[in-house]
């Protein structure tokens, strides 16, 4: 069995290519450039390959080097995770939560106030993405609890309803159906409308609800609410985004919201963990249910 790369070697191979120096890798971890030199060229022997190709203006990968970067920063990130999920196991972790941008907005508040109270001393790291990228962090046990809105809970992972939701079209005040308290299903999908990007929970809800229609081109495609929000208030057209993320904007006068008949616009917000939920969620999950807004 060949001998193992170890840690550190790892380390300066990432910081090299990082800084383009052998100076700046060995500044960046606190070494002797003497110890750089020597932990590299060691390192080089081991492998059988050049990894670096040093020169007067700097330092940079070569073809394999290049190879062994990639494979040695998926290395790193392994063992960061792994430290990670062992202090988590032993109740000391970090505890990691990805939610997407609906639930960042309406759901995550509250989870983490019963987090707080009944775990005063954790520290938590929240990550917001689409509902697409939470599910694949936390098959990928980057998250060890995530919050998506609209999908169905993968048979892969478990989940279970915080909530719910449903999607109202909005409008700037001036716009021609800003008088109507409703709008037609039909009317709606042929419209060009400012969107959330695919894998977006509010994206797919608003495809499969107007399904079989064919829907017109999008006008905007957008990567978060709020630039979807500040879009319709500026009066570039019309969106169909979550209620409760439009409340304040709506009652301020920002923007109308109007029913679209014809079409089911309702879906749940949910939490999805990987294998069996932490026995230090429990408690705040369980509150978060009797708390969530319906």
């Amino acid at each position: 069995m060949p001998s193992r790369v170890d840690i550190p070697s790892l380390e300066l191979l990432v910081a090299i290519a990082d800084t383009g120096s052998l100076s700046g890798a060995g500044a960046a971890l606190g070494m002797a450039q003497p110890n750089v030199s020597r932990r590299l060229n060691a390192l080089e022997r081991r492998l059988g390959v050049r990894l670096i190709e040093r020169g007067a203006t700097g330092s940079r990968p070569t073809a394999p080097g290049r190879v062994a970067v990639e494979h040695a920063r998926r290395v790193l990130d392994d063992a960061d995770l792994l430290i990670e999920q062992v202090r988590t196991a032993a109740g000391r972790g970090r505890i990691r939560v990805v939610a997407s941008q609906t639930t960042a907005e309406q759901v995550v508040p509250g989870f983490l106030a019963s987090l707080a109270a009944a775990l005063p001393d954790a520290t938590v790291a929240v990550e917001v993405h689409n509902t697409a990228d939470v599910l694949a962090a936390v098959r990928r046990d980057r998250a060890e609890l995530g919050f998506i809105e609209g999908a169905e809970v993968p048979e892969d992972l478990s989940g279970t309803e915080v909530g719910h939701d449903h999607l109202v079209a909005v409008v700037a005040p001036g716009h021609p159906w800003s008088g109507r308290g409703s709008v037609e299903a039909d009317e709606v999908a042929a419209t060009r409308l400012i969107v959330r990007e695919e894998g977006s929970g509010t994206r797919d809800v608003l495809a499969r609800a107007l399904a079989p229609r064919q829907l017109a081109e999008p006008l905007l495609v957008l990567h978060s609410n709020a630039a979807v929000r500040t879009a319709v208030a500026s009066g570039a057209g019309c969106a169909l985004l979550s209620e409760l993320t439009v409340a304040d904007a709506v009652g301020a006068g920002r923007m109308v919201a109007l029913d679209v008949d014809g079409a089911d616009l309702r879906r749940s917000l949910r939490a999805v963990w990987r294998g069996d939920l932490p026995e230090r969620l429990r408690e705040p999950l369980d509150a978060l249910r009797g708390g969530a807004p319906d």
